[in-house]
């Protein structure tokens, strides 16, 4: 096939060049007449939409066209899908820059389709639309703006969270034309709309219309450039005018020499300004310069932020300012570095040694020659061009010593990936510096929207991206339309997705369940590594029991409580507990979490459990935390209930206790009616009653209560002995060391008593402690300061050793009387 010729179609307005690059032939068969069809195109390159125009007349009607429709093409004419459209008047046909299908009804209602497959979200505009009906809509980006027939103004700036809101009341009169400028391009950071009534334009934002002041309308079109720069306007004379947004400067004005009105006035990037009729087309540049198209057929006009696309039944074309780059290499009779290293391929490809002088003569501006090459072949559409830009490249960085590389690599891979989706089977007719902006993870969702999974597939490898969202995707697509059974569908999406990294059987799972096929996403989500992806969806499914089964595997304790909360949340009480049951881990966790938080439902599990002793404890517990006595009875009333019916003689002793419990809180009251002015009693454990009446000199009380309540003979006493010392009550004391036996042994008031200081009365006591070996009775003794006594216990167990000991502590009569003890046991001479 011969080369084309590079400057084919190059048309030159003032100091640049335009040019018309043919992308895509026999686009439209004989069936669809775009004359008839209104047509909205994705930014990028991306989808056509096409929809039935209800102003033109039918010559005729069969069962197929008598149906409205939204179809959906490529830009080479693939039908991508087709939607069947009884919703309402169209009112507004746009697109997101994400390839959304934005779709606005009269009434007000707005349809957001994804995936260019059918699926939607939807809202309503509110604010008057339904009562006043929409007129028209303009679009950007993220958002757009609808016109109503009272001429109010509807923004809408995020397509994610719509929140619909009215602009400035506009003016009364006929809406002869209108366009926005995007938020990215004004100084409020809000859409601004230019309407134009009557004579004149208005500047509409949310908080003002200004007049600005015009005399030449109604103007009939008016197009924003897309930097938001400049506005073109169709004056009512037809005349083009060029102005800055602002209405303070006016830059150029043609004159098509047409009165009739056009169909089309856009901007070709942000220096030239495309006018378009049924078959005529009109390329205006700075200061009025133009050029001339004519066609067989209508043409649309479809607006990018580089250029306009071109769309007729037979052809789609790209109309683009050729950039300096190109035209410094391509421009006739161009002596410039990159131009020469380009034919000097020619010459290298014949072996002449001209080659080598020419690379010799650019060799100080090699490098710059070299990226200039680079640049240029990416923004080729032709592949014979691309290859020869890149091929005269490499030549000359072969030649320099040192040059990186990198840029001359990256794009030989943006072009292939470009080549690859530029195909006609593909239809995606993005430009270079279009592709820059979409980036490559957007363009590879394009194919993925579009099912072009293997491609997609292999352009992520190409460029060492993650798959797995392409993987998903398909498997999601491959529930919604596969017809066969759900295991052979699971069993295929497993086996292809087996072993694939990052892939997510949660997501599928889930469309799978949107599509009602809900054992194939529990089959599904079997696969799914991830609890956390696992559960919500399975509770969503009302798979309970499944659910709370892989959480409990999971091991994740969070996991868990959260489908307990859902569980406890949604099913009656008994059922509740009737499922964790049989699990002791979620009974346990129910437990844990019911102590801190929810006592009743701490009592219900018990009592569900049948565990009367554990459920017993919570009243107890409950009972503690009382202030108030009649509802502290109360609870240790009904713990007690809790055991009347076991025999078990564990359960008969907290029953015991607890009802010994509710006994001397009623004893406590009453002692502290009748011995104390307040609250002295009550609340006290028994021995701490018991204690406090004895210190309080209330000892027949003490002793009663010690008889009610079976108080062991030994605790009465320890408390009797530290309640009388504490009191410092010796003569009580006195007395009780003249009974004969003690329950607690004589050691203890020993001990009290000389730790209360009371060295004489705590000897009273030495000789009672019988029990203790002598070596002990002469220390205790010693303690209370009676060496003498000592030294008698020590003769008479005859230890001189001892004696001997307490003759060096003592002095005066004492250590005499020591001697002698001594001189008595040592064996005479």
């Amino acid at each position: 096939m011969a080369p084309s010729n590079p400057l084919a179609n190059w048309e030159r307005l003032g100091s640049s060049f335009y040019r018309k690059v043919p992308l895509y032939h026999s686009v439209f068969g004989e069936d669809v007449e775009l004359e008839n069809y209104i047509v909205a195109g994705a930014p990028y390159g991306g989808a056509i939409a096409l929809y039935r125009d209800e102003s033109k007349p039918l010559r005729f009607r069969d069962a197929q066209t008598g149906k409205s429709n939204i179809d959906i093409y490529s830009r080479s004419g693939k039908l991508i899908n087709r939607l069947n459209w009884e919703h309402g008047t169209i009112r507004g046909l746009g697109w997101s820059d994400q390839e959304e299908l934005l779709v606005i009804t009269e009434d007000g209602t707005v349809r957001r389709y994804f995936g260019l497959y059918g699926d939607f979200t939807s809202f309503s505009l509110g604010n008057g639309a339904e009562e006043y009906g929409v007129r028209a809509c303009r679009f950007w980006n993220s958002g757009f703006v609808a016109l109503l027939a009272n001429n109010q103004l509807i923004a809408v700036s995020s397509y994610n969270e719509p929140r619909p809101r009215l602009l400035a009341q506009c003016p009364e009169g006929e809406v002869a034309s209108w366009s926005l400028i995007p938020p990215a391009y004004t100084l409020s950071r809000s859409v601004e709309v230019l309407l134009a009534v009557d004579k004149t334009i208005y500047l509409v934002d949310p908080t003002e219309a200004e007049d600005k002041v015009l005399q030449n309308g109604p103007f009939k079109h008016a197009s924003v450039s897309p930097t938001g720069q400049f506005v073109a306007l169709l004056t009512a004379e037809g005349k083009v005018w060029v102005v800055s947004s602002d209405f303070q400067s006016k830059y150029s004005e043609y004159d098509p020499d047409s009165r009739v009105t056009p169909r089309a006035v856009e901007w070709c990037g942000n220096d030239a300004v495309v006018i378009a009729w049924e078959d005529e087309v009109h390329l205006i540049g700075p200061n009025g310069a133009a050029a001339r198209y004519w066609y067989d057929g209508t043409v649309h006009v479809l607006p990018e932020f580089d250029g306009v696309g071109l769309l007729t039944n037979d052809t789609y074309e790209f109309l683009h300012k050729v950039s300096d780059v190109t035209e410094t290499i391509f421009r006739l009779g161009s002596t410039s570095p990159a131009s020469v290293l380009l034919d000097s391929i020619d010459l290298l490809e014949k072996k002449s040694p001209k080659a080598d002088d020419n690379i010799q003569r650019i060799k100080p501006s090699l490098p710059e020659a070299v990226d200039m090459c680079v640049k240029a072949s990416g923004l080729e559409f032709d592949a014979y061009w691309q290859k020869r830009l890149l091929k005269a490249a490499s030549f000359g960085k072969s030649v320099l010593d040192l040059y990186n590389s990198d840029e001359f690599v990256e794009m030989t891979e943006k072009l292939r990936v470009l080549q690859a989706v530029r195909d006609f089977q593909i239809g995606l007719a993005v430009s270079y510096d279009q592709y820059m902006r979409l980036t490559s993870e957007k363009l590879i969702e394009r194919l993925v929207n579009r099912r072009n999974y293997l491609l997609a597939i292999r352009i992520s490898e190409y460029l060492q991206l993650p798959a797995d969202k392409i993987y998903v995707h398909w498997g999601s697509s491959k529930v919604k339309v596969s017809t066969v059974d759900d295991e052979a569908v699971c069993k295929l999406i497993v086996q292809r997705l087996d072993g694939k990294p990052g892939i997510s059987f949660e997501a599928i799972a889930q469309a799978a369940y949107d599509e009602g096929r809900s054992h194939l996403a529990t089959q599904l989500l079997n696969h799914e590594p991830r609890a956390g992806k696992q559960v919500p969806l399975l509770l969503n499914m009302e798979e309970d029991e499944i659910a709370l089964d892989k959480a409990l595997q999971s091991g994740d304790d969070d996991l868990v409580n959260y489908v307990l909360l859902h569980l406890k949340s949604k099913l009656p009480i008994a059922s509740f507990f009737r499922m964790i049951n049989t699990r002791p881990m979620a009974s346990a966790l129910v437990e844990t979490t019911a102590r801190e938080e929810d006592p009743e439902l701490l009592k219900d599990l018990f009592y569900q459990d049948d565990r009367p002793l554990d459920g017993s404890n919570v009243l107890l517990s409950d009972a503690l935390k009382e202030s108030d006595l009649p509802r502290k009875q109360e609870k240790l009333l009904l713990a007690s209930r809790l055991l009347s019916d076991s025999k078990d003689p564990t359960l008969v002793l907290h029953r015991n206790l607890l009802n010994e419990s509710s006994q001397l809180l009623k004893t406590q009251e009453a002692l502290d009616k009748d011995l104390a002015e307040r609250s002295e009693f009550l609340g006290l454990s028994l021995n701490e009653t018991v204690y406090r009446l004895i210190r309080s000199g209330y000892g027949r009380r003490a002793q009663k209560i010690q008889s009610d309540f079976k108080m062991p003979e030994r605790t009465y006493w320890w408390l009797r002995l530290r309640a009388l010392v504490a009191k410092r009550d010796w003569g009580e004391l006195e007395e009780i060391g003249k009974i004969k036996k003690s329950p607690i042994g004589w050691e203890p008031f020993y001990n009290e008593i000389l730790g209360a200081g009371n060295t004489k009365l705590a000897s009273v006591f030495v000789p009672k402690c019988t029990n203790l070996p002598a070596e002990e009775r002469i220390e205790m003794w010693v303690k209370c300061g009676m060496i003498v006594k000592a030294g008698e216990e020590a003769f008479k167990a005859k230890d001189i050793n001892t004696l001997e000991l307490l003759q060096a502590k003592a002095s005066g009569p004492s250590a005499v009387e020591i001697g002698r003890m001594i001189n008595q046991l040592r064996p005479k001479k």
